[in-house]
């Protein structure tokens, strides 16, 4: 079972129909984004990617697609990831991104096999640095990024919902981070679930490593909203369109200056925040909209 509902959406993402990114297996990572050095950018990953990407309509659908492992964020998958999500991520034909998953499990989080004595610090430190590198480059990417989720989401794989900008799941999902149990504390977890979820909460799915259900991360407000499996990608996908039809400058210019000003004390916040708004007039886009509604005609947005 895949974290898209129904038959016709898997099978939308697992057959290369116009539209799928055109690149190879481990395409370079767009400039500006990422602070990755050029060893760690340009180490070559062997075998098929573990994620798939499709873009219509200014909507790009990023599929986590290694089921049998549970969607683990091993260091390949993590670069794949990565490397989707940055891919032409100046492109003005890129509105909005969704990261959703096949198989009962969104992502079960690093894959454990990769942090034994064997590979030793430095590997362990590249899998960690490329983790928290993808989570960061989610919040600065210029689109909004939404997460789908049906099934589980643990320990990495639900910093990685706590991450998005939003998130929609199926009533059936529940969230985890279960590192304790196993002598690994999530504390890069910590960081996402701490600034999505009020502290006492995050603190005892950090300390017990008990899941959450659905519901109950609804009202904590680390998912958006919360429908019934069948209704997820319909759900989903009416959120994106809807953001895919707006101004891209707009909403970027939007994103940006909200999660600037967030850790800022209230009068930087309103100081920050007044620029971003004389800005947002000055845009093609703001004095086109403010034109149409005084005209009372729909806006025609230059991207």
């Amino acid at each position: 079972m895949a974290a898209l509902a129904g038959p016709a959406g898997l099978r939308a993402f697992g057959t290369r129909a116009p539209g799928w990114l055109p690149r190879g297996p481990w395409a370079p990572l767009a400039a500006g984004l990422c602070s990755r050095g050029p060893a760690a950018a340009e180490r070559p990953e062997p075998g098929p990617r573990p994620t798939r990407a499709r873009q219509r309509d200014g909507i790009r659908s990023i599929v986590l697609s290694h089921p049998k492992r549970r969607n683990v964020l091993s260091l390949a998958m993590l670069k794949s990831l990565q490397s989707d999500i940055l891919h032409e991520a100046e492109s003005n034909d890129l509105k909005v991104i969704i990261i959703s998953a096949e198989g009962p499990v969104f992502s079960s989080g690093h894959d454990l096999k990769e942090l034994t004595d064997e590979q030793g610090p430095a590997y362990h430190a590249e899998v960690f640095q490329t983790c928290s590198e993808v989570m960061m480059q989610i919040q600065s990417h210029p689109v909004p990024v939404i997460a789908m989720v049906n099934g589980l989401a643990t320990a990495a794989g639900c910093q990685l919902v706590a991450s998005c900008d939003i998130a929609v799941a199926s009533d059936k999902s529940s969230f985890a981070t279960p590192g304790v149990n196993i002598g690994l504390f999530c504390s890069t977890p910590g960081v996402a679930l701490g600034r999505a979820v009020p502290r006492k909460v995050a603190l005892e799915m950090l300390f017990t490593g008990e899941p959450i259900t659905a519901q109950e991360a609804l009202l904590h407000g680390l998912l958006s909203r919360v429908v019934p499996e069948e209704q997820l990608e319909e759900e989903t996908m009416r959120i994106a369109t809807k953001i895919a039809s707006l101004s891209r400058p707009v909403v970027s210019l939007g994103k940006t200056a909200f999660y600037k000003q967030l850790p800022q004390d209230l009068r930087t916040a309103y100081h920050l925040t007044c620029q971003t708004m004389v800005d947002n007039v000055a845009l093609r886009d703001g004095q086109e909209g403010i034109k149409a509604f005084i005209q009372k005609r729909k806006p025609i947005w230059s991207h």
